[in-house]
């Protein structure tokens, strides 16, 4: 809401900006005209920027505790071969194909300071990828991997801005990558959760408390 704010009140003022230029140009008084005519392309430059900014953080979602991220349900087709259905909590759905022993997902977090909290911006995480792993390292360097993104290209990377921003940007507290690993099984079915310290999964039925229970 904050930064939807800032994005509508610099393009307000930008469109009455460029009607005083227009005014003053009517009535001849060029300088003037000009002068209003220059802060107005900058407040609307400024409306876009953060209107972009504030495009790709609606990307991520808010994080105030504990919370469902997504549900991943597999299926064997071949060896060391999975379909995982991926179920969001919003009912989407995904499928993908892994290889490997184990699958894994990996998300950014963005953590703001008490000053940015109190203007509403909480935490905030997004699903970055879903992949397959081998459980020994010599397999993992040479047999395929699968990898898969969770979400869309950013146009403005806010990750990125943040990090090389970060001495100009002190509302930024932390920011981080997390990811969890956990067996894959015919059948088995897990649930991810995120909280403000990251991603943990935990296995929702038989066939994935064995996987788990066995993993070494």
């Amino acid at each position: 809401m904050f930064i939807l704010s800032v994005t509508i009140v610099c393009a307000l003022f930008a469109a009455l900006f460029f009607a005083f230029a227009m005014e003053r140009w009517r009535r001849g008084r060029v300088l003037a005209g000009g002068a209003h005519l220059l802060f107005s392309m900058f407040l609307a430059a400024s409306a876009a920027a953060v209107g972009l900014l504030g495009g790709t953080l609606m990307t991520y979602s808010r994080l105030t505790h504990e919370q469902p991220a997504m549900e991943v349900g597999l299926k064997r087709i071949g060896d060391r071969h999975f379909q995982a259905k991926v179920t969001y909590p919003s009912a989407v759905v995904q499928e993908f194909e892994l290889l490997g022993d184990e699958w894994q997902v990996d998300a950014r977090l963005l953590k703001w300071t008490g000053t940015a909290t109190l203007l509403g911006f909480d935490t905030a995480y997004r699903l970055e990828r879903l992949s397959g792993r081998y459980t020994d390292i010599a397999r993992e360097k040479t047999a395929p991997r699968t990898v898969h993104a969770l979400a869309p290209p950013d146009t403005v990377d806010v990750w990125d801005l943040a990090r090389r921003s970060k001495t100009y940007v002190p509302w930024v507290d932390a920011l981080y990558g997390s990811s969890t690993f956990v067996p894959m099984a015919d059948g088995a079915t897990y649930a991810v959760s995120v909280s403000p310290t990251g991603l943990v999964a935990r296995p929702l039925n038989q066939a994935a408390r064995e996987s788990v229970g066995g993993w070494r």
